[in-house]
C-alpha cells in the first residue's frame, strides 16, 4: 500500500483505495489520493497486533496457523533455491529483520505474503509499496494463474536447457575425438570448464538486486546462444574447452536467478506446485542430457548436438523477450515510485530500492567473500556442502561410467547407453512429487512443539530449521543402498535392469538430500542464505567438475564393483550427520555467528 503525504508528522495514511489501478494512479495526486486521519485511525483500529505465545502460557491458542507460518521463509534458486540477501548493516530486530524493514500489520504475517522488500518503513511516510498487498494490479502475485504458468514454465525450460547442455556434451566424445584427434580425458575437461562456469552463477545475483530479473535473463541468455555458436563450428578441442566455460557462465544465470521469479508470482502458500516444477528441472536435464545426445549423435553427427541446443536456446531467448515480463518487487517499486513523483510532482515519493545505501561494487564484493567465510566458520555448512558436493560429483561421474558400464557389459550402443540414464529421470520426478510429504512431515513437528507449549506453558512454539532435515535423513541410506546396488549388479551376466533400478534409488535419495539441504540453509542462516547457498553452489559444482576428470580410470582399474563400492563407501561415512544435526543443531546454531538464533 502507498504511503500520503498529509496527516501529522510521523504519521504513516494508509491508501483509502487499495485497488486503485494504474490509470487512477498516474492521475492522482496525494491530495485526492489520502483519508482523513479519522479515517487512518479507523483503519489502524481494524487490525490487531501480533501476540506472541508468552512463557505463563497465555494466549497460546490464539492461533495455530499464525505460528506455523511465523517462520522466516525464501526463495529457492539456484539447482532449485535461492535469495536475497538482507541489508548487511542494518540493525535487527528480535524477529531477525532490519528495523527498518519491519512488517506494518499482522495481516502480512497471517496471509504468508511476507515480502520484506514490499513492507513501509515505518519511520518514513513517503516510502512506496504495494496499495492492498498482492492485489495490486502492479503487483506480479495479482496476475491471472496461466500467466504466471505460462512464466514458471518458460524459466524452468530454461534451466533445464543449460543442464541438458552440460550432460549432451558427453555423448560427442567419440565423434568429436576422432576428427580433432584428441583423447577422452581431454575431451571432458570441456565438461568440467562448463561445470565450473555454472559454479560462479550464484554471483549473479547482486546484478539482479540493482537491475532485476527480466535483464539479467536477456543478457545471460542472449550470451549463451552467443558462445553456443563456436562450439557448434569449433575446429579445435581448445576453442570447445574454452567457450565451455562462457556457455556455463552466461547459462548459470537462470539457476541462480530464476527460483526468485516464482517467490514474486505466487504466495507462500500456493507457492508449492510451481516450486517443485522449478526445482526438479535443473535435475532432469543432466538425466535426460546422455539420452537426447545419444540419440542425436548416433543418427547424425556431433556438430547437430550443439545446433539443436543452439535451436533450443535461441526458442528459449524469444520466449523471455516476449512473455516474461520484470516481476522483481523491488525494481517495479522503484517504477511505481517514478510514476508517483511525475503524477503529483512531489519527489518525496521514494521505493526501499532507491533509498538503499549499497552499491554494485560494495555488494559484488560481499557476495564474492561471505560464502568462503560461511564455508570455513561454519561446521554445518561445510559438512553439508560436502555432502551434496559428493552427490553431485557422482551423479557427474556417472557420464563416463554408465557408458563404460552398459557398452562394455551390454554392448550398448551410443543412444541405448544414453536410455540407461532413465532412472535417474524418474527419480527425479518421484522426489518432486514427494514435497507434500515433507510438509505435512514439517507440520506434524510444529504441531508436536505446540502442543508441548501448551501443555508446559513455558517457550516458544515456532518453525525451526531442523524440521528441514527428514528428507535428508531418509535420502542417505537410499543414496548408500543405490551406488552397492549399482556396483554389485555390473556383471555381464546380471540383468541390465538391476544396475539402473540401483542408480535410481541413488537419484531418489540424492534428490531428497539436495531438496533438506538447501532448505534447511536458507531457514538456518536467513540473513545470510544467499551467501550459504552461494558457497553450497561452489563447492558441489567444484566436485562435479572435478569427479568426471578421474571417473572413468577409476572404475577401469578398481573394476567397476570395487569403484562403485568406494563412492558407497563415501556417502556411508556421511550418513550420520543429517541425523546429528537434526537432533543437535539448535546447539551448534547456538554458537553460531551467522545462522538464526534458537
Amino acid at each position: 500500500m502507498s504511503t500520503e503525504k498529509t496527516g501529522l508528522p510521523g504519521q504513516r495514511l494508509e491508501s483509502h483505495d487499495a485497488n486503485v489501478d494504474k490509470e487512477k494512479l498516474e492521475g492522482s495526486s496525494a491530495s485526492n489520493s489520502s483519508m482523513s486521519l479519522t479515517e487512518a485511525e479507523d483503519s489502524e483500529a481494524r487490525f490487531e497486533p501480533i501476540v506472541k505465545p508468552n512463557p505463563n502460557g497465555n494466549n497460546l491458542r490464539q492461533s495455530r496457523e499464525t505460528l506455523r507460518t511465523a517462520s522466516l521463509r525464501r526463495e529457492r534458486s539456484n539447482n532449485g533455491y535461492g535469495v536475497d540477501e538482507l541489508d548487511v548493516d542494518a540493525p535487527l530486530g528480535p524477529d531477525g529483520l532490519p528495523l527498518s524493514r519491519r512488517k506494518s500489520s499482522t495481516k502480512h504475517v497471517e496471509d504468508g505474503t511476507d515480502d520484506i522488500e514490499a513492507v513501509p518503513d515505518e519511520k518514513d511516510p513517503y516510502e512506496v509499496v504495494w496499495d492492498g498487498g498482492d492485489s495490486d494490479p502492479l503487483n506480479p502475485r495479482s496476475m491471472p494463474l496461466w500467466r504466471k504458468w505460462v512464466i514458471v514454465g518458460i524459466t524452468s525450460f530454461g534451466s533445464l536447457c543449460v543442464t541438458n547442455s552440460s550432460a549432451s556434451y558427453t555423448a560427442t566424445y567419440q565423434q568429436m575425438n576422432a576428427e580433432f584427434h584428441t583423447t577422452r580425458l581431454i575431451a571432458t575437461i570441456g565438461l568440467s570448464t562448463f561445470v565450473f562456469g555454472i559454479a560462479m552463477g550464484p554471483f549473479w545475483s547482486p546484478l539482479a538486486e540493482f537491475y532485476g530479473r527480466r535483464p539479467i535473463y536477456l543478457c545471460s541468455f542472449l550470451a549463451f546462444v552467443i558462445f553456443m555458436i563456436p562450439s557448434a563450428v569449433a575446429k579445435n578441442i581448445e576453442t570447445m574447452i574454452v567457450v565451455r566455460f562462457f556457455q556455463g557462465l552466461a547459462g548459470s544465470a537462470f539457476l541462480s536467478v530464476s527460483g526468485g521469479t516464482v517467490g514474486d508470482l505466487f504466495e507462500r502458500d500456493k507457492m508449492q506446485a510451481p516450486m517443485a516444477v522449478f526445482a526438479v528441472a535443473p535435475f532432469v536435464g543432466p538425466a535426460t542430457g546422455p539420452l537426447l545426445g545419444g540419440i542425436i549423435c548416433s543418427f547424425t553427427g556431433w556438430r547437430w548436438l550443439h545446433y539443436v541446443l543452439l535451436m533450443w536456446a535461441f526458442g528459449l531467448l524469444v520466449s523471455i523477450a516476449l512473455f516474461v515480463p520484470e516481476t522483481y518487487h523491488p525494481v517495479l517499486l522503484k517504477r511505481k515510485a517514478a510514476l508517483l513523483r511525475s503524477s503529483t510532482g512531489d519527489p518525496s515519493y521514494k521505493s526501499a530500492l532507491e533509498k538503499s545505501t549499497k552499491s554494485i561494487p560494495q555488494t559484488v564484493a560481499w557476495s564474492l567473500l561471505r560464502p568462503f567465510q560461511i564455508i570455513i566458520l561454519e561446521p554445518m555448512c561445510l559438512i553439508l556442502d560436502i555432502y551434496s558436493a559428493i552427490l553431485l560429483g557422482i551423479l557427474y561421474l556417472f557420464f563416463g561410467a554408465f557408458p563404460l558400464v552398459f557398452s562394455t557389459n551390454h554392448g550398448f550402443n551410443l543412444w541405448q547407453v544414453g536410455l540407461t540414464f532413465i532412472g535417474l529421470l524418474v527419480s527425479s520426478i518421484m522426489a518432486a512429487l514427494s514435497s507434500g510429504v515433507w510438509d505435512k512431515v514439517r507440520h506434524t513437528l510444529m504441531e508436536r512443539r505446540v502442543q508441548e507449549v501448551e501443555r508446559t506453558g513455558e517457550g516458544e512454539a515456532k518453525d525451526e530449521p531442523e524440521d528441514q532435515l527428514p528428507p535428508v535423513i531418509v535420502g542417505a541410506p537410499l543414496i548408500t543402498a543405490g551406488l552397492f546396488i549399482f556396483g554389485w549388479s555390473t556383471y555381464p551376466w546380471v540383468h541390465w535392469i538391476v544396475p539402473i533400478v540401483g542408480s535410481g534409488i541413488f537419484g531418489l535419495g540424492t534428490m531428497l538430500a539436495f531438496t533438506g539441504i538447501f532448505t534447511f540453509l536458507v531457514d538456518a542462516y536467513p540473513r545470510y542464505a544467499a551467501s550459504a547457498l552461494a558457497g553450497n553452489a561452489f563447492v558441489r559444482c567444484s566436485f562435479a567438475a572435478i569427479f568426471p576428470l578421474f571417473g572413468v580410470q577409476m572404475f577401469e582399474k578398481l573394476g567397476y564393483q570395487w569403484a562403485s563400492a568406494l563412492l558407497g563407501f563415501l556417502t556411508l561415512a556421511m550418513l550420520p550427520f543429517p541425523l546429528l544435526f537434526f537432533i543437535y543443531g539448535k546447539r551448534l546454531r547456538a554458537r553460531s555467528r551467522f545462522a538464526a538464533a534458537p
